[in-house]
């Protein structure tokens, strides 16, 4: 089987503040990671540093990475951050490149492909899920998750549009989830996997209805990065208060919404699928996303 390249370290960089909370009749499980605050800052600087090590896997296909052992690693850093686009155009990929280290992670859900891998400059568009991770249930059974990732100030906004980006590409003619599935197996071919371990992904993916023995259903993989506003007053309170308020806040803007995301799920008729979604707080979204970009691309950190 696959294996994750993200694990446990890269976990403790958040605090868990809400841990796979279940909603009611919707399939779906939801998980709030909140930035380590210190001096009343996210700690913006240590995620840097760990995106590093990710965006390496993140970015480069198994292959690729078979082709490099041996070679140092800045080689590959350097083949990795030359995938993402320019900062001063990027407001989507730091979302991409943190829900795969949530699935890796959190899930241990590990990736089969990602969108970057299929790119061969920064300037390439790839349509379709953000990445694509298998989920071990149990001995038969699987999820095959399809990543959709939102930046958006409010939380209910980047809910709305990535619920709206799910829903497009179930049902459009082209380029849909379907197609997608088609892709993974002739993508898992060129992969350096051995015989057996694609002759068994391939079963699992694709199964066959005369065998009972495994069954593989399709899941989203959610992530929603948003915009936390304080008050003046609020950058103004001891270290401990504010902490202590901040996560308070974070944790009431995302149960507010649980109504929301089991209205949406109804709504477009998807209960038939599961949805792992997991938020993640900001100060100054905006910003912040252009310049985590920046720092990779320049292999630099001036948080």
């Amino acid at each position: 089987m696959l294996e994750t390249n993200i694990g446990e370290k890269f976990l403790g960089l958040f605090y868990h503040d809400i841990k796979d909370h279940e909603l009611v009749g919707c399939n779906s499980r939801v998980n709030l990671h909140v930035l380590r605050i210190a001096n009343n800052k996210f700690d913006y600087s240590n995620l840097v540093y760990e995106l590093y090590d990710s965006i390496i896997t993140y970015c480069l296909s198994p292959r690729e990475l078979e082709e490099l052992a041996g070679t140092p690693g800045g080689k590959k850093f350097f083949l990795a951050v030359n995938k993402l686009k320019e900062h001063e155009n990027n407001d989507g990929e730091l979302g991409e490149i943190l829900l795969y280290c949530l699935l890796e992670s959190h899930l241990k859900a590990p990736k089969i492909m990602t969108k970057m891998e299929l790119k061969t400059s920064s300037s390439d568009y790839v349509k379709g899920a953000d990445g694509i991770h298998l989920l071990q249930l149990n001995d038969s059974d699987f999820h095959l998750i399809f990543g959709e990732s939102k930046l958006n100030k409010k939380f209910q906004r980047g809910l709305y549009e990535a619920f709206k980006s799910i829903d497009e590409y179930i049902k459009r003619p082209k380029n849909n989830i379907n197609d997608e599935v088609l892709l993974i197996n002739s993508h898992l071919i060129k992969e350096a996997i051995t015989d057996e371990q694609y002759k068994y992904l391939k079963k699992i993916i694709i199964p066959s209805a005369q065998d009972d023995e495994l069954n593989t259903d399709r899941a989203f993989g959610i992530f929603i990065g948003f915009d936390l506003e304080l008050e003046d007053a609020d950058w103004l309170l001891p270290n401990k208060t504010f902490r202590q308020k901040v996560r308070k806040l974070i944790v009431e803007t995302v149960e507010k919404e649980y109504q929301y995301i089991e209205n949406k799920v109804k709504e477009k008729g998807l209960h038939g699928y599961t949805f792992y979604i997991f938020a993640l707080p900001f100060f100054e979204l905006d910003i912040t996303r252009k310049k985590v970009i920046e720092n990779l691309k320049g292999a630099s950190n001036d948080f």
